[in-house]
């Protein structure tokens, strides 16, 4: 995968991730954008917000 940087915060806390996990989480979120319509593959920055 190409140099992709991932940071998981919760409840403003950085929570670490080895790089298995990085790469998973990265092949997911990429995966799932760039099938989206209207979304191009030289996309620079992607924000996800979740909340309960």
């Amino acid at each position: 995968m190409e140099d992709i940087e991932i940071i998981l915060e919760i409840d403003g806390k950085k929570i670490p991730m080895n790089g298995f996990v990085k790469k998973i989480l990265c092949g997911m979120v990429k995966g799932s954008i760039e099938t989206l319509r209207g979304v191009n593959g030289d996309w620079k920055n992607v924000n996800i917000r979740m909340s309960r």
